[in-house]
């Protein structure tokens, strides 16, 4: 055999070697890292469902209400308008109607349309101690009755100036209440809520100055009730008094004040 036979012949050998030893390679594994990346698999996959339905459920709840309906009907058609008395012309009390528009917060409308009061300061050192005080108590339900009726002109005044403007108000949230644009995002939808929250709070607000100016005026009337009560108590027991000193000629003057004084109860 020639050499060059015998070198091709080594070739050929060592080529089925290398062969044979690469088909007899092992497959070695990490049960640890395949454990790992199962889990890891597992948790992508948990994460990707989670994902999934979320992004179902915004789309659900982005569908605005106008897909399936119009909104047009949830608005109130002709509110009730703040009247005002601009349109009305009158001889005397324009001026006071004016301070009921707008506000009077110095009183000087309401005192320009109510009845002057004289100045007791000379009359009152010369009365008896008695009368001072009945005086004095008069005018201070008088003082009361005017703080009232100014403090309530000049809020029902403010109170309809500015209802004008939060009725301009409510139309315009209206109008974006009712918008069927898709375009808006829940962001804006959750403006008009806090638009609607603050409109309702002013509400309460002005509902609360309107109850505190009837509660005064209910006040100064109960006050007046009350001192004409007690005048009226107080001049039965006058006679009462007088019994002693008028003896039987007093019979016909106290005639039921036994009954008055029996029935008379706290205004």
């Amino acid at each position: 055999m020639s050499r060059r036979n015998r070198v091709l012949l080594s070739a050929a050998a060592l080529v089925g070697i290398a062969v044979t030893s690469a088909r007899a390679q092992l497959v070695v594994t990490d049960p640890a890292t395949t454990a790992r990346n199962a889990a890891t698999a597992r948790l992508k996959s948990s994460i990707l469902e989670v994902l999934t339905e979320q992004h179902s459920k915004l789309r659900r709840m982005a569908r605005r209400l106008s897909a399936h309906t119009t909104l047009d009907k949830y608005a109130s058609p002709e509110p009730p308008l703040w009247r005002t008395h601009d349109f009305e012309n009158f001889l005397y009390a324009n001026g006071y109607h004016a301070a009921l528009n707008y506000g009077d917060a110095i009183g000087t409308e309401y005192e320009r349309v109510t009845r002057a009061r004289q100045s007791p300061a000379d009359l009152l050192a010369r009365l008896t101690p008695a009368a001072r005080d009945v005086v004095m108590r008069t005018l201070a339900t008088l003082d009361l009755a005017d703080s009232a009726a100014i403090a309530a002109t000049h809020q029902t005044g403010l109170l309809r100036y500015n209802g004008r403007r939060e009725t301009r108000a409510i139309d315009a949230l209206q109008a974006h209440v009712i918008d069927p644009s898709d375009e808006q995002s829940a962001t804006a939808v959750l403006g008009k809520i806090s638009g609607a929250v603050l409109v309702e709070t002013r509400q309460k607000q002005a509902r609360i100055q309107f109850l505190a100016a009837i509660v005064e005026q209910l006040l100064v009337d109960n006050k007046r009730a009350r001192d004409s009560e007690t005048a009226g108590l107080n001049m039965l027991l006058g006679r009462l008094r007088a019994t002693g000193t008028c003896g039987e000629g007093c019979a016909g003057f106290l005639s039921g004040a036994g009954n008055d004084l029996r029935t008379w109860r706290q205004p």
